[in-house]
């Protein structure tokens, strides 16, 4: 029995686009894509939260505060924690999986990126996904991005604009391209 490419994703394995399986993932990107319509007209706060947790399948709690616009490609492996805030023009791209723990600050346009492709040509047309950790307390600043398979340690900041490659330890700032520890913090 053939496992399901979600699950195939998840556990690590490179999936080729011509892959039986690959219509499953436009099939749910269809479905966040008419759905995101909606969550991006909302104006209000509460509405924005049940429209999201209707996208991820989760219910997000009511200390969580979601800004639109917000872009997601699937949104199911999307884990937000309590007391969250994500400001606007987000994108999550969550097949890897994205989990955000509690107390979370998120600046607008950041971009949480968990999905990539093989560096060598042949394979290139192939998906690879990797989950991204926000531990709790982070903040995480105007425009930075991070990238698939990458940790934020506990109290940490990424400076605006910054491109996290690596996972950040807790109690640090990481800024630049590529992002490097430029000072730690006080516990």
């Amino acid at each position: 029995m053939v496992k399901d490419i979600f699950e195939r994703l998840k556990s690590g394995e490179a999936v080729r686009f011509n892959d039986p399986q690959y219509r499953k993932i436009f099939k749910a990107s269809a479905r966040t894509i008419q759905r995101s319509k909606k969550l991006n007209a909302a104006t209000d706060i509460t509405e924005i939260r049940k429209l999201l947790s209707d996208i991820i399948e989760y219910q997000i709690d009511n200390s969580t505060t979601i800004f639109t616009p917000f872009h997601t490609n699937f949104g199911r492996f999307i884990r937000l924690g309590k007391e969250v805030f994500i400001n606007h023009d987000c994108t999550f791209l969550d097949l890897g999986g994205i989990t955000i723990e509690d107390e979370v600050l998120i600046g607008p346009k950041v971009k949480l990126i968990t999905e990539s492709h093989p560096l060598k040509p042949s394979e290139r047309k192939s998906l690879i996904v990797k989950p991204i950790l926000i531990k709790k307390n982070v903040w995480i600043g105007a425009g930075a991005t991070i990238l698939p398979g990458v940790t934020v340690g506990v109290n940490s900041v990424v400076a605006a604009n910054a491109l996290v490659s690596k996972d950040v330890p807790e109690n640090t700032v990481v800024a630049g391209i590529p992002a490097k520890v430029v000072k730690e913090l006080p516990y």
